[in-house]
C-alpha cells in the first residue's frame, strides 16, 4: 500500500476561492471579474487578492481593459495554470482513494 504524500496538494490552489476560480475558468474558459465575483459570492477585495495570488503563480492571466467608459477585467487560466490544476485534480483523486481503503 503506498501512502498518500501530501506535499503533493498545490497549496496556491488549495484555498476554497483559489480553488473556485481554477475550477469556474477550466470550466467556462475565460470570465469577467464581476461574473466572477458574483459566482463566487466574495467581496471585491477578496477577490483581488485570490487573483492577484494566482496570477503571481503563473496560473491566470488578467487583461485589463475598457468596455466604454467602465473598466473591464477579463481573466483566463494560462497553460501552466491549466496543467497545474488538472494535477491539484489527480492528487486529489489519489488522496481520497488512498482514504477508501
Amino acid at each position: 500500500m503506498t501512502l498518500f504524500d501530501i506535499h503533493q496538494i498545490d497549496e496556491t490552489i488549495h484555498g476554497r476561492v483559489r480553488l473556485g476560480i481554477m475550477a469556474f475558468l477550466a470550466a467556462s474558459g475565460t470570465a469577467d471579474f464581476t461574473s466572477l465575483r458574483k459566482h463566487l459570492a466574495v467581496s471585491d477585495g477578496n477577490l483581488s487578492t485570490h487573483l492577484k495570488k494566482l496570477e503571481d503563480a503563473a496560473y491566470i492571466a488578467q487583461h485589463k481593459s475598457f468596455a466604454g467608459r467602465k473598466p473591464l477585467t477579463q481573466i483566463e487560466l494560462t497553460p501552466q495554470g491549466r496543467t497545474a490544476f488538472l494535477a491539484y485534480l489527480e492528487a486529489m483523486s489519489r488522496l481520497v482513494s488512498a482514504s477508501a481503503m
